[in-house]
This record gives structure tokens, sequence and C-alpha cells, in this order.
């Protein structure tokens, strides 16, 4: 059985609904300072995104609000989300342990 894992976008972008709810410029921010600016989502990119893990049922719109006329959708992760969240943080910790102990660097397992 082969193991799904996640693109490093995707995993920044549940990462980021982890803490709360947000708006998608919210997210964007959020995920900039989480990945210390290596990644910088465009919003076409994020609302793909978006779209596809509403359609995973990992993420849902939790409320909309108009702001200065302008639609403002917040999103949550869903039970499911914060499942393969998990999922995906532990695969990721234990692959990080294997590469530092192999690295020699401290902290790492064999």
């Amino acid at each position: 059985m082969s193991v799904r894992t996640m693109q490093e976008p995707t995993f920044l972008i549940l990462t980021a609904l982890a803490a709360a709810p947000q708006h998608g410029y919210g997210i964007m921010a959020d995920v900039e300072r989480i990945s210390g600016g290596a990644v910088r989502l465009r919003a076409g990119t994020l609302y793909a995104a978006l779209d596809r893990l509403r359609t995973e049922g990992l993420v849902e719109v939790e409320r909309e609000e108009v702001v200065e006329t302008r639609l403002r959708r917040y999103y949550r992760l869903t039970p499911e989300g914060e499942d393969r969240l998990k999922g995906e943080t532990v695969r990721l910790r234990r692959n990080v342990e294997v590469a530092a102990a192999r690295l020699g660097l401290a902290g790492g397992a064999t």
C-alpha cells in the first residue's frame, strides 16, 4: 500500500488553518510566515488549492462576510483535514529524525 504524501503548499495551508479559521489573505500571510518566507502563494494558486481541499473534504467554508463590498470567505480544517495533517506531520518528523541521525546531527534517530 502506498502512502499519500502532501505537497509542501498543501501542508502549509492546512498548518495555517490548524490554528484558527482564516480568510485567503490571512492564509497567504501565515504560509509565508510559517515557511520563513520560502513559500509565497499567489492568490490563484491558493484558491485553486482551497477548492481542491474542499472537494477532498479537508477544509470547509466556516463563514462568509462582506468587507468593503467584497466577499470574504473564512476557511477551517475539517476533522478529516486535521487527521491528514497529523499523519503527514508524523511522517515528516520520522523522515527528519532519520536524516538527522545519518548526518550526525543532535536529536536524530537511527
